[in-house]
């Protein structure tokens, strides 16, 4: 079984890197071009793998991908997304207040 499981991992790696190196290139990552990378370097992989890659790659900005990695925090929409729920969050407790502030308390 661990072998299956190693070649899954220099499947990904490989694909990883020839998406990197085409990236680094400024050449549009497709499966075709993945594939001949693999070829070259002569890794043999999964035939399942570059067309999972390229799909998953054809409309993301790796170079944007590449720099969020290492900033360890959320990616722009999340930190945005995140932001707006705090912002209605603070609304919801200011509601909350603002009820309880109403003179309705008879032991204050």
């Amino acid at each position: 079984m661990p072998a299956v499981h190693n070649m899954a991992s220099v499947s990904k790696l490989s694909c990883i890197y020839s998406a990197l190196i085409l990236h680094d290139d400024e050449v549009t990552v497709t499966e075709d071009k993945i594939n001949a990378l693999i070829k070259a370097a002569g890794v043999s992989v999964e035939p399942f793998w570059p067309g999972s890659f390229a799909k998953a790659l054809a409309n993301v900005n790796i170079g944007s991908l590449i720099c969020n990695v290492g900033a360890g925090g959320p990616a722009p929409s999340t930190a945005a997304a995140l932001a707006e729920e705090k912002k209605v969050e603070a609304k919801k407790e200011e509601s909350e207040e603002s009820e309880d502030d109403m003179g309705f308390g008879f032991f204050d």
